[in-house]
């Protein structure tokens, strides 16, 4: 079958293991919690997709990475969900290193070499705050920086290797204080691992509550922005934060996908709805390539984040009359006899409830629209 071809495809490509694994474990042993997924990810090469290829990594392309992560969702929308965390800290990172030193593609060659899974602390989270504004204080003393702070929820938070967080710390030049990003070893003493997500929906994602508390960072593993406190890292937050809105616009589709799927293999649902739903969930998709397309082509600027987030929230109308249609095609003793449906359409509707809300964003729409800079509410 066609649907989701173009999608196994290129996981095929750059992660072959991945999907035959998945597909050998029910979805619902994927989805709680203490899934394989997570680690059939890291041992597929998974923690390297978007590394380049030229630092050990699998060099996938923005459009590439948004077709893995709607595969993936189609298999463990918990996988897909997680995982999209682990790539929107390599998006950030490879931005750094860009910027930096040569010192970022040191580790990002030892995330991609050593399959490291890495967990995120930015504040992709906060209302009105950027992805790279400190969320935790930090300490510096002669042997690095000691940190203390919480994350919650930090998705991967069981399974990770490392976790990034961005910290104020003061400038070499001693002129005031500068952004930093500090990886910090998921063994570091004082780093903690404690329960936060009580629902089953999504349960594999691992999205807990991560304390630091006093922990050590050293000064190898503080990567320096060379960006005042109070001045915006205008270019790598928005290239961050379009990273975040395409990824898991695709892992959330893969969800609803894999309710799609099994309407279209039903040969007892009419011809009409099927190909109904074929349509959207295709038209669906297109856009948010249309997206991946721009960032392939070097576009990261206001412009390419506004029509990440319009697209984003235009896929949350969509996926609100596909699934709840998918559902209703595929009957009652579906639902009744087996909790996979039920999962798969509470999953598919987590799209809305990741940061920015569309709520937050009507007034800064609004003043882009009257064209004045975007705003992240």
């Amino acid at each position: 079958m066609r649907f989701l071809e173009r999608e196994r495809t290129t996981l095929a490509k750059l992660l072959p293991d991945l999907d035959p694994a998945l597909r050998e474990i029910p979805l619902m042993e994927l989805e709680r919690p203490g899934s394989p997924g997570i680690k059939l990810f890291r041992d597929s090469g998974g923690p390297g997709l978007l590394v380049p290829e030229s630092h050990q990594g699998r060099g996938a392309t923005a459009l590439d990475a948004l077709r893995v992560q709607r595969a993936i969702g189609a298999r463990s929308p918990s996988l897909a969900v997680g995982t999209t965390m682990h790539h929107f800290s390599m998006a950030t990172l490879v931005g750094l290193g860009a910027l930096g030193d040569g010192m970022e593609w040191m580790l990002i060659e030892g995330v991609a070499a050593s399959n490291r899974i890495i967990a995120s602390g930015f504040a992709e989270g906060r209302s009105g705050a950027g992805i790279l504004e400190p969320t935790m204080t930090a300490e510096v003393t002669g042997d690095g920086v000691r940190i203390n702070g919480v994350k919650r929820p930090c998705s991967l938070a069981k399974s990770m290797d490392v976790l990034t967080a961005s910290v104020l710390v003061p400038r070499e030049d001693g002129q005031g204080e500068e952004v930093a990003v500090a990886l910090v070893p998921a063994e570091s003493e004082g780093l903690t691992v404690s329960g936060f997500w009580s629902s089953t929906f999504l349960a594999g994602a691992e999205s807990e509550q991560v304390t630091l508390t006093d922990v050590l960072v050293p000064p190898e593993l503080l990567l320096r922005t060379a960006a005042p406190a109070g001045q915006r890292l205008d270019e790598l937050q928005t290239a961050g934060l379009i990273w975040f809105q395409v990824l898991m616009t695709g892992s959330y589709l893969g969800a609803a996908s894999a309710l799609v799927e099994r309407v279209l293999l039903n040969d007892r649902i009419p011809e009409h709805e099927r190909v109904r739903l074929f349509v959207e969930t295709e038209a669906a998709m297109a856009t948010a390539e249309g997206v991946a397309r721009r960032v392939d082509a070097g576009d990261l600027g206001e412009s390419a984040l506004a029509q990440a987030l319009y697209v984003r929230y235009g896929v949350q109308d969509a996926l609100a009359r596909i699934v709840p249609r998918a559902v209703e095609l595929l009957g009652g003793l579906n639902f009744m006899t087996s909790d996979e449906v039920g999962h798969l359409a509470a999953s598919a509707n987590g799209l809305a409830l990741h940061p920015p809300s569309r709520a937050r964003m009507t007034g800064p729409f609004s003043e882009y629209l009257a064209d004045q800079p975007l705003a992240i509410a």
